[in-house]
């Protein structure tokens, strides 16, 4: 008789789940790196192409792209994305007010590095 397995729908964020301390965290690196890969997909760039666009060397970008990218900070990883001509913004709203009360603030690639 084969064995029952109960299934947990999950809370979203897979980190959570998993009972990383840091979820929020490395979800939204996880979500910048998938960006990251689009955009070098997109452009067909080598690793080491994409590497040097972004001032790193390619067993770096590597790692990145296998989902190995904790020594790597949010705002690098942003960096990196605007780098490849990816528009990123920093959306920031008042938990206790209006929603619509919103401080957009872009990130120009001229800044990446």
């Amino acid at each position: 008789m084969p064995s029952r397995k109960s299934v947990v729908a999950s809370s979203g964020n897979v980190f959570a789940d998993l009972g990383y301390s840091n979820a929020q965290e490395h979800q939204t690196k996880a979500k910048l790196v998938r960006l990251l890969a689009r955009a070098v997909a997109r452009q067909k760039l080598t690793q080491r192409e994409a590497a040097r666009r972004l001032g790193i060397d390619q067993p770096k970008i590597s790692a990145i792209l296998k989902g190995r990218f904790r020594g790597f900070s949010v705002y690098r990883l942003m960096n990196f994305v605007a780098a490849l001509g990816v528009e990123v913004e920093i959306v920031t709203r008042d938990a206790h007010r209006d929603p619509a009360e919103v401080v957009q603030i872009p990130v120009h690639p001229a800044i990446a590095g």
